[in-house]
Order: structure tokens, then sequence, then C-alpha cells
């Protein structure tokens, strides 16, 4: 067995000289083993620490052998974790109770005094069983996870992002051209790639282009691509980003500032399929999804003439529109912990959360940025706080206009279910590191998991 999989055995017996043959029997087989003289102790312990068996006694009150201490203790462990091995240490004379111990949950039963190679046969067999058990639930775990996400991680647990993302959800897998709208700073490329992530083109490029910050002189060259000597600097020949994205995705961020004349360029690619290289008259078939993204308000520009009303039409036959944060401010708690866990990370800093003031702050400031200005404003933070928790000098926003904040109280149950759904997110579904984050045992996180319906 590989080091990572190295067992560990919790023990759990009142004479303090079992306890003591049963680490000196393990320890040099590579086992790793703790040991407890109670039942509260040895539940505390589980809390603690994830282990692969349980090897406890029936009786730990002095001239007590009723066995009732260790058959109720089998009731709490099965209720703490149904799914932990335990094998019940009995006497001679404690076969009968060690069978009824066995319809209580145990996995098998040995008798004192033992057997050298049974005890360690049982030890290694049910700790072998137990670690391939938790390696199919940390499969399924991930799995589901990639079924259910299969996508960049995107917090979008407020009420206002429900319609976000079920639009994602229906035309996500489709080939439908979507125009995705709001503020700055709110996320329009993330729902981009979410969107690619879902569709049949995932396994093709998704090439991301900003239209607004092109050069009208270069627009064309860009987009379309060029031959050799098609102007002074066209050197050898470029594909153009329709090209790029060929069998996959085109995403044009601030489509609204795509100059008008070459707005009737794209629209032509859009109804055919086909483009010309600038500088030459071979045309080329390309199929490509169109993603495109915008801040401003499009009716207005056509009615302005700044935009066509057709190229509109073609680029909008869905529309998803991202709500700004003052919005959703349910999110930003889970948002500042996502970006805060992010740069702890890059900045190897050990911070673990954020003050009741500072959370107080966030909950009230406007974030005119949104989720931009939210990234930036905890990045700064965490390079800046000195201790383990960012406090509200940390977030240098105290000085703008606050908003009254609209975060509705929820319950403990709910807030916990909440941070450990984004937890499983962000770790990919891996227990051990999501466990380790929030701060539980693996089996601890797993009884978790199973309450909440995760």
């Amino acid at each position: 067995m590989s080091k990572q999989e190295r067992i560990r055995v919790l023990v759990a017996d009142d004479q303090p000289h079992i306890l003591e043959a049963v680490e000196l029997l393990l320890a040099p087989q590579g086992i790793g083993v703790d040991c407890v003289r109670s039942p509260e102790l040895l539940l505390e312990a589980m809390g603690q620490t994830d282990y692969d068996v349980l090897l406890i006694d029936l009786n730990y009150t002095r001239d007590t052998t009723s066995g009732q201490e260790g058959l109720d203790l089998l009731s709490r462990i099965h209720e703490y974790d149904a799914q932990m091995p335990v094998i019940v240490m009995t006497a001679w004379g404690d076969v009968a109770l060690a069978v009824e111990s066995m319809k209580r949950g145990a996995r098998d039963f040995i008798q004192k005094p033992w057997e050298n190679e049974r005890l360690i046969s049982l030890v290694r067999v049910h700790a072998k069983l137990h670690q391939a058990l938790m390696r199919a639930r940390q499969l399924e775990l991930e799995n589901r996870l990639l079924r259910a996400e299969g996508m960049p991680e995107f917090v979008a647990e407020a009420p206002a992002m429900r319609p976000v993302l079920e639009l994602i959800a229906q035309v996500g897998p489709s080939d439908a051209n979507v125009l995705i709208t709001g503020e700055h700073g709110t996320g329009k490329e993330i729902v981009a790639r979410l969107l690619h992530a879902a569709s049949p083109r995932a396994r093709m490029p998704l090439v991301a282009v900003n239209a607004g910050g092109l050069p009208e002189g270069t627009f064309e060259s860009e987009i379309f691509g060029h031959v050799k000597g098609a102007f002074t600097d066209a050197r050898a020949d470029r594909i153009g980003r329709f090209e790029l994205a060929n069998g996959g995705t085109l995403f044009l961020d601030e489509i609204a500032n795509v100059p008008l004349r070459q707005q009737s360029k794209l629209l032509r690619v859009l109804e055919t399929g086909e483009l010309e290289r600038v500088g030459s008259s071979h045309t080329r078939r390309v199929d490509v999804r169109l993603l495109c993204a915008t801040n401003a308000q499009l009716d207005a520009e056509v009615k302005a003439g700044n935009f066509r009303e057709d190229l509109l039409f073609r680029i909008n036959t869905v529309e998803i529109h991202l709500p700004a944060l003052r919005d959703r401010r349910e999110d930003l708690p889970l948002l500042a912990m996502h970006f805060l866990n992010r740069n702890r990370a890059r900045y190897r800093k050990q911070v673990k959360g954020f003050s009741p003031a500072a959370m107080q702050q966030l909950m009230q400031y406007a974030w005119p940025g949104n989720v931009r200005e939210l990234e930036h404003a905890v990045e700064r933070a965490v390079l800046l706080c000195r201790g383990g928790e960012i406090e509200a000098a940390n977030l240098s926003v105290s000085t703008a206009r606050p908003t009254a904040p609209s975060f509705d109280n929820m319950s403990i149950e709910e807030v916990e279910a909440l941070l450990i759904r984004k937890m499983l997110h962000r770790t990919s579904g891996n227990i051990s590191q999501a466990a380790e984050a929030l701060g539980l045992s693996r089996a601890a996180l797993y009884r978790r998991i199973e309450k909440y319906g995760l």
C-alpha cells in the first residue's frame, strides 16, 4: 500500500496495557495507531482525524461486563459515520455479545488474547476496503460535480442569478448566437466560457477578441485574416480570428464598438459562413458559433445610427443579462472567499477569512466596478493583511458611498451548505482538500454532504 494510503487506526480501551500492546503490534507494520480510553474521547478523535479502522472494546467502566457501553458506542459511531469499519475486541466469554455487536454495525470481532497475525490481517483487510470505498465516493463526487458543472467556476447562488443559470443550461448545448449584456466587470466573459463548455463545440477552440480594442485600420485583418502583400506590413499570410475559431466558438467582447463600416462585413460572414482574407479573392468557409458581449444599450445604438439593426438581430438569438453585483449581494461573501482563497495561495499568505467589520464593509459598499472591482479589492487586501483575517482597513473602500445592505439573513445550515458546495467546486470535488479548507475531517464532510444532499 502506498504512503499516501497509509492505514490509520483508532483504538479504544480502558486498559492501558491493551492499548500499548496494540500499538506495539501494529506500529512496526507501518500502521498509524491512536489510542483513547473512553467512548467520548473516541468520538472526539473521529471529529479531528480521518481513520480507516476503529478497534474498540465493549466495556469501559470498572467492574462492568454487560457490554452495553460498547453497543451504545457502536450506535453513536454509526450515526457519526455509517461507513466506518469497526472491529470489536471481546473476552472469551463475550462471543454472543460480539455477535450482537455485529448486528449493530460492527464489521468483525477478535477475541482477547488475540492472535497477532489475525489482528494485523483484520486491520489491513478492513482498512483496504474502507480506503477503496473512500476513493469510490471521491470519484463519484468528482463525476457528479463535473456532470453538474463541467465548466469554469461561477459563483451564482443569488436569486437574481437564477435566470442566468437557466438560460446557460438551456442555450449552452445549442449553436445559437448569444448576446451577453451587463455592466463592466459583471463576468460576461465567464458566461461565454460557460456557454462554450456546455456546447458540443467544447473540445474545439474558444477564441476571445476585444472587438472594441481593435483599431479600425486593423479590424478586418485581425478578424478575417490577410494574405502576404495585402498592405505594406503584410509580410506573410495571417489567419484571422474566424478561421482560428473554426469548428468552435468566437467571443467578440465590446461588440458595440465595432466600426459601422466593418459591421456589414461581419454580418455577411454570419449570414453565409464565408469570408475572404484581406487581399485575397479566395472564399473560405467557416463554421463558428458567435458569442458577443456589451455593456451598451444596443437598441439605443441602433436608433442613434451607430449599430446595424440587422446585425443586432443576427447576434441576438438569445440575450443573457448579468445583474450588477449590488443586485446579487447574496453572492458577495462567497465571491470574497473565492478571491481570498485564490490570492492566499498565489501570494503564500496565511489569511483565513474576513473580520466582521471587513465583511460588513464589503456588504455595504456600492461596488460600481462589480465583481472585477471586488476581485481587485480582495487581492489588495490579501497583500496588505498582516494577520489571519482581513480587516476593514485592508479593503480601502470605506470612503466610497455605501448602499443599504439587502443581504437576506440565512440560517446556519444554509450558510454551511452554501460554503461546502462552493468549496467542493473550488477543489474540483477533492474531499481531502475541501475538508482541510473547511476545518473538517473527511468523515465529517461526507456527513454534511449527505445531510444537505450535495
